[in-house]
């Protein structure tokens, strides 16, 4: 092969990136819900969903934490990990084929390999009521025992 042949095919696999940035993207969607619906949701990377469920967009190799608030309820956070997809792994491996350590340089730096854990991401809240009227049982109970022990003269 002459050097125009080679100066060619590293051009060719520079420009076709990364396998897996081809075929999955930089960005994926996150969907995030709360039990009961109608949280207020934000994530440590600035996003915010005023009403739960929604869904956000963000980088693929973004790990972050969403906080949920929702009036009655304790507040909640869930951290969003990143893990290699088996499609980001395979489209990794593609590059051997077709992108060469230019796609795979590509793959990581983007993130394209990665998913988030856990996606959809829902938080169970605790209504606070429940916890109150818990505590409000308990002093009455108390008091109730104790006027019962107090002998009246």
């Amino acid at each position: 092969m002459n050097l125009g042949t080679w100066v060619g095919l590293i051009v060719g696999a520079a420009l076709l990136g990364g396998c897996a940035t081809v075929t999955r993207g930089t960005t994926s969607q996150v969907t995030i819900d709360s039990i009961p619906p109608g949280a207020d949701a934000r994530t440590s990377t600035g996003h915010s969903c005023p009403s739960t469920p929604c869904t956000i967009e963000v980088s693929r190799k973004s790990e972050f934490t969403v906080s949920y608030s929702k009036r009655g309820f304790h507040d909640a956070q869930i951290p969003v990990s990143t893990r290699i997809a088996g499609a980001g792994a395979a489209g990794f491996a593609g590059n051997v084929i077709v992108g060469g350590v230019v796609g795979m340089g590509v793959d990581a730096v983007t993130g394209s390999t990665l998913e988030h854990y856990p996606n959809p991401v829902v938080a169970t809240l605790v209504p606070t009521a429940r916890i109150e009227s818990r505590t409000r049982s308990s002093r009455f109970s108390r008091r109730l025992r104790a006027a019962r022990a107090t002998p009246v003269s």
